[in-house]
């Protein structure tokens, strides 16, 4: 079960509260299940429906990430005017990228209170919910 501190959670909602009304994304990083970072990468088409990551500042994560001992864990984006589940182009962009049977997290931004949601995307393109825990806040 991948787990995540507290304060990772409120870092990634914050993160899409401040990108409001375009949708934010980024990447969450650590060691086997349990994530220790998180990396924002800049939406290089902000839009209130649609992210794509900067590929240079993909790479960039990817390159420290690596030079840091640490694993690539999941995907994070936000959803401003929709429910924490994949739309079909999060879908459909996971399948067409190769980032399957990888963990994507979203953040949405509908209700008051921000629903983080964990879930798995397979190479058919069907999503299972993903179990997680928040532990507590590292420093």
């Amino acid at each position: 079960m991948i787990s995540i501190p507290s304060n990772l959670i409120d870092e990634i909602i914050d993160h899409s509260i401040q990108e409001n009304p375009n949708e934010c994304c980024g990447i969450l990083a650590g060691n086997g299940e349990a994530i220790s970072a998180v990396y924002r990468v800049k939406n290089s088409t902000p839009s209130p429906f649609r992210y794509v990551m900067d590929p240079k500042d993909q790479m960039n994560v990817m390159r420290e990430t690596d030079d840091l001992g640490l694993d690539l864990i999941a995907f994070y984006h936000s959803h401003t005017h929709s429910p924490a589940y994949p739309s079909e182009t999060d879908t459909r962009m996971a399948v067409e990228s190769g980032w399957v049977d990888f963990c994507y997290v979203l953040v949405s931004l509908e209700r008051e209170d921000p629903e983080v949601k964990f879930y798995i995307v397979d190479e058919n393109g069907n999503i299972t919910d993903e179990e997680f825990e928040v532990t507590s806040a590292t420093s």
